[in-house]
């Protein structure tokens, strides 16, 4: 993966666009747009990265990503591995696609109010069926219909409860990136993704970024509020939450295979990172499935 700069073409002509994506696995690298992204992964699952947080996506979910939002969908292994296509939608659009103020107005302006917190990456969960059917609707409509879809998926979504918002990025630093401070985090990124089973360095994510250690180890603290350690030691514990979830792995085994090599010291970053052990964790997973189950079968 390399860190890019994406334009939109279309946009140029058109006030908005829509693309659809259909591949063994998503592609994109670690990248930023000039524009909104508003995007339903219909079908696929992973993780999504961005300059300082990793987050689970799943299918069904709806991500509203801000102009400079770096970010990088990238699938785990187990769904390479399981042949199914990897389905997402999504809408590109500038700030002022419909003029300069007009999600000023006043009833517009919860709308508004959502695309300025986008800067910071959006997670919108419990999303409403009639927003992820009118996805699809969008990739068939033309011209007047389309906007229509579009505002009306906007309207819907601005309305859902504060709850169903998660923000990715941390509201106390910078949230976006600009193209030559995003080249300086891209091969960093991309080496500790690549790499996490394996033993790292700071030295090696120095030379990526072409900073001497202390240049970068100051400048990677600055952007990304954690230090190149913790970075690290956030990938492993993120793939290790995905692993907890598979029975049939031990813990010891999961330590190991996201590259700790000790266990206490993966117990500790664990309970530092996720507030509980990873037994505390894997065993609150298995109480909520059996809750989901057995409302299920109630009902």
């Amino acid at each position: 993966m390399k860190m890019t700069f994406q334009h939109q073409a279309s946009l140029i002509d058109m006030s908005f666009t829509i693309k659809e994506y259909l591949q063994p696995h998503f592609t994109s690298p670690f990248h930023f747009h000039d524009s909104y992204e508003l995007i339903y992964i219909a079908k696929s699952f992973g993780k999504l990265y961005s300059a300082n947080n990793i987050v689970h996506f799943n299918e069904g979910e709806i991500y509203l990503l801000g102009s400079g939002f770096a970010h990088c969908f990238y699938n785990d292994k187990e769904f390479i591995r399981s042949g199914q296509t990897a389905h997402a939608i999504v809408a590109f659009f500038k700030e002022d696609f419909l003029g300069k103020d007009f999600f000023s107005k006043g009833e517009l302006t919860k709308i508004k109010d959502m695309l300025d917190k986008s800067v910071y990456g959006i997670k919108i969960s419990n999303s409403p069926d009639n927003v992820k059917s009118a996805f699809h609707k969008l990739v068939s409509s033309k011209g007047m219909d389309s906007l229509l879809i579009l505002l009306n998926m906007l309207n819907n979504l601005s309305n859902l409860k504060k709850e169903s918002f998660y923000f990715i990025n941390s509201s106390t630093i910078k949230p976006s990136l600009n193209y030559n401070d995003s080249r300086k985090l891209e091969s960093v990124v991309n080496y500790v993704v690549e790499n996490f089973k394996n033993n790292l360095d700071s030295k090696t994510a120095a030379s990526l970024a072409c900073l001497n250690e202390a240049a970068f180890c100051r400048y990677f603290k600055r952007r990304t509020e954690k230090t190149f350690s913790q970075f690290v030691n956030y990938v492993r514990v993120s793939h290790a939450t995905s692993l907890l979830f598979k029975e049939n792995i031990s813990i010891a085994n999961i330590c190991f295979e996201c590259g700790f090599n000790n266990i206490s010291y993966f117990n500790r970053q664990f309970k530092e990172i996720m507030g509980q052990t990873p037994l505390e964790y894997r065993k609150a997973f298995a109480y909520s499935e059996q809750e989901n189950t057995a409302v299920e079968a109630a009902q």
